[in-house]
């Protein structure tokens, strides 16, 4: 009976003379990093490759021009599918690789090796999502800074021209607290021709923002009243046609409301089922990384 000892002299762990085991043989790490961090490699290139090819693809198959190209539907599942295909790919690629440019283990049975291949393609899988997510961080922290720069100075263009205006229309500080619509409510006059037609058309746009409720405008039945009378003192309309304009614009904008609501829960939807895809094809993709470590290690302990 051989025994190893550490440093301290303790008994680390007991080798039976009979079994050929070296002190090497048992200390040694059963992770091949060098293997890893290949097929890893491998994997990362392998995606971005493809990812760059879907993108080509799927650009040719959208057109600006009215019914000249693929429809969304088709364009989302097109999508998916490819990044099912680079998931499963790749993986499989930089799964095979470790498992063939791992050192073969001498001595070692053969549902351990079996076990140590698929976790080198396992392994090979999380180092390789890792450094695509890492990839994929840096170039949206680098289109988010830009866009955050660009909207920075159209903001402050934005808030010069407001201010300008504000100055221009006699109206500076008046609605810059949310408070404009009822200091408006204090200087209506019972004469609306009196009024000039821009201050007219911002005061009409304060109480329709001022009348909005749970997503929709629903204006107080004294200002609809007041903004018809704003309509026919602009339009010569009688009081009786602005009124029915006055409800034609506030169903317009309810209804173009709904629009907004109903194309954002679309691509939340959307979004959700592309997160749950994309996870459940990476989850597919850890196990054929794995098990095309453990075909690699196969033939390669084979020859």
């Amino acid at each position: 009976m051989a025994v190893i000892l550490d440093v301290n002299g303790s008994d680390i762990v007991s080798v039976s003379a009979e079994t050929g085991l070296s002190a090497e043989d048992t200390t040694r790490s059963a992770v091949s990093w060098a293997a890893i961090i290949a097929g890893a490699m491998a994997s990362t290139a392998t995606t971005i490759i493809l990812v760059v090819l879907g993108t080509g693809v799927g650009l040719s198959m959208v057109s600006p021009w009215y019914g000249a190209g693929a429809s969304a539907a088709t364009v989302g599942v097109s999508a998916v599918i490819w990044l099912v295909i680079v998931q499963w790919f790749s993986s499989g690629l930089g799964g095979f690789l470790a498992g063939r440019l791992r050192t073969k283990w001498v001595r070692v049975h053969t549902h351990e090796v079996f076990f140590r291949d698929t976790a080198h393609g396992f392994l090979t899988w999380s180092v390789a999502s890792v450094a695509g997510a890492i990839l994929f961080a840096f170039v949206t922290a680098s289109g988010v800074s830009g866009v955050v720069r660009g909207a920075t100075d159209v903001a402050a263009v934005t808030a010069s021209g407001a201010a300008q205006a504000d100055v221009q229309y006699g109206r500076a500080g008046a609605g810059s607290d949310g408070s404009g619509y009822f200091v408006d409510m204090l200087f209506r006059s019972t004469n609306p021709a009196e009024g000039d037609t821009a201050g007219s058309r911002a005061e009409t746009a304060r109480i329709l923002t001022g009348s909005i409720h749970d997503g929709n405008v629903v204006p107080s039945p004294a200002d609809k009243a007041y903004m018809a009378q704003l309509v026919a003192a602009r339009t010569g309309l009688s009081q009786p046609e602005a009124e029915q304009r006055v409800d034609a614009v506030v169903t317009q904008l309810n209804d173009a409301g709904q629009k907004i609501r109903k194309a954002a829960d679309v691509a939340r939807k959307r979004a959700a089922q592309l997160s749950i895809a994309t996870a459940l094809a990476m989850l597919v993709g850890a196990f054929v990384a794995s098990v095309a470590a453990a075909v690699g290690g196969s033939i390669r302990d084979e020859y």
